[in-house]
């Protein structure tokens, strides 16, 4: 890319810094039906072992990132702030799961607050780091389309998803699909221009059982735990939850919520699902 910057600040998986990318970005004020064409776009791209970069923003980038850790290879998100804030605020939890299963990566000094001139900057930043990138959702005045106009400079592919003639948020992708953008329809379309092959949903992959209160009560009288995580294990014994709420449920705060968490997973007795969620794994 050109003008690339002098530094980057990361966290997470510098592997991905490494592995062949699509950028997915869209709309902040998304529709329902773009955030799920978002995610399952994502989704497909990371099963098919592209990492999928995006903006860490409202709507169409949040969807993104999730669909793409569900996927099998993950998501960076590049950020407008410095790498030890997170902006939106909203998306602290959303950002926790891409530091732990993705990469963060920003070329704004620690403390960088959010300021309008550093996301054109950062729009550069997941053009360069892609080898294309698809719009799903925009209007015409979208700071996605800065992303196509940036990745069009940089020889990258734009791909863009159409709509309806009468929707705001397809005017963008249609003015995108007139200059040039190649309309897709289905995550297929856009891996065979990449060239590679349409991988099936990941049906296969185990999936954690919920289990009984007496299973996980079993459990806890494991010696070698500590409290805070035989509270999380406790407050797990019922059905998948939100790091929310686990925080309500222990009584822990987020540090030492975490805290209980990493070793909880990392010893095989919890799993991370989709939308943020934990559940206990009963092994058989």
């Amino acid at each position: 890319m050109p003008d690339p910057p002098p530094l980057l600040y990361a966290k997470g998986r510098l592997d991905l810094l490494q592995t062949r990318a699509i950028a997915i970005v869209g709309s902040r004020h998304a529709t329902p039906q773009g955030l799920e064409d978002a995610r399952r776009f994502a989704r497909a791209m990371s099963d098919a072992g592209l990492a999928v970069t995006s903006g860490l923003a409202l709507g169409i980038d949040a969807s993104a990132h999730r669909g793409a850790l569900e996927g099998a290879t993950g998501t960076v998100a590049v950020i407008g702030t410095g790498i030890d804030l997170v902006y939106p605020a909203a998306h602290h939890t959303l950002a926790h799961e891409i530091a732990r299963d993705g990469a963060m990566l920003s070329e704004w000094p620690l403390g960088t607050p959010a300021r309008s001139a550093n996301f054109p900057q950062r729009n550069r930043l997941i053009a360069g780091l892609s080898s294309g990138v698809l719009i799903v959702e925009a209007a015409m005045r979208s700071g996605s389309l800065i992303t196509a106009r940036l990745a069009n400079e940089m020889g990258r592919d734009v791909f863009a998803l159409p709509g309806s003639i009468h929707a705001p948020l397809s005017q963008g992708c249609h003015r995108l699909i007139k200059q040039g953008a190649k309309l897709v329809e289905t995550p297929e379309d856009v891996l065979e221009e990449f060239g590679l092959p349409s991988v099936p949903p990941a049906a296969a992959r185990p999936k954690p059982r919920p289990v009984s209160a007496s299973w996980a009560s079993a459990r806890i009288a494991d010696c070698s735990m500590s409290d805070d995580a035989a509270r999380v294990l406790d407050a797990l014994g019922h059905a998948p939850a939100t790091l929310e709420i686990l925080a309500a449920r222990t009584g822990l705060d987020g540090a030492a919520l975490q805290a209980a968490l990493l070793p909880l997973e990392l010893a095989g007795q919890i799993a991370a699902l989709a939308g943020g969620r934990y559940t206990a794994v009963e092994r058989s």
